[in-house]
């Protein structure tokens, strides 16, 4: 229900954007959002964003690189990633919060993830 692509290999300072594609249930929901996983590192928020209202929130370490946003018509998320740095190398994934008010809370469904390296 969740479909995350664009992923890739990139040079540090390059770009990319994620999308990801909601069906089902998943447009619905409350919170749309980023968290990537490093390699034996646990998976992390990055960024999220209100499906209604548009409110968006960012982790520290992407804030003003990272920009997340959403196009209802098309159910889709997207991640545009400016400014990359080796640090930002990790399986991304896109999630979907149904309910709640905490966009960094238990996400209900997750996309497959799409692998984002950074080289230096």
């Amino acid at each position: 229900q969740l479909q995350a692509s664009g992923g890739g290999l990139v040079q540090a300072g390059g770009s990319l954007r994620l999308s990801c594609a909601a069906s089902g249930r998943t447009f619905s929901s409350n919170f749309m959002g980023w968290f990537r996983q490093a390699p034996g590192k646990e998976r992390k928020f990055i960024a999220a964003i209100n499906w209604r209202g548009g409110s968006t929130y960012y982790a520290d370490s992407v804030k003003g690189r990272f920009t997340i946003s959403k196009n209802n018509a098309e159910n889709t998320v997207y991640l545009q990633m400016n400014s990359l740095k080796p640090e930002d190398t990790a399986v991304y994934y896109c999630g979907a919060r149904r309910f709640g008010l905490d966009p960094e809370g238990a996400y209900d469904y997750w996309g497959q993830g799409t692998q984002v390296t950074v080289s230096s």
